[in-house]
């Protein structure tokens, strides 16, 4: 279940928002997919002491390494993401204020 959730608009980039998500977190790894894959999080993320999981985009010229075995796993975020959008409340944002459907994802994980 999700630890920490954050309200944005639509068009905020989801890796702006990582910096916030893992502050004060005590993890050994941080996995994400490639659209995570920025110098300012992974430095971040070092920082913190985890071991950076993002494969790197394709584009970075020094081609990082990452455990191919454990970021599999990472599919277990996306069935959770799945889960909370079967629920119709949240799959097309009812909620009309951001503590509204806040609150209505904390429902849905509790549910869940």
């Amino acid at each position: 279940m999700p630890v920490r959730m954050f309200i944005t608009e639509g068009t905020t980039a989801d890796c702006s928002q990582a910096a916030r998500l893992i502050d004060g977190i005590d993890a050994e790894h941080l996995l994400a997919d490639k659209g995570y894959d920025v110098d300012a999080l992974i430095k971040l993320a070092v920082l913190a002491g985890m071991s950076i999981v993002i494969p790197p985009k394709r584009n970075r010229k020094v081609q990082r390494e990452y455990d191919k075995d454990l970021y599999k796993l990472r599919h277990l975020v996306e069935n959770v993401f799945l889960v909370l959008k079967q629920w119709r409340g949240i799959a097309t944002r009812y909620a009309k204020n951001a503590s509204s459907f806040l609150a209505a994802v904390h429902i849905r994980c509790i549910a869940i």
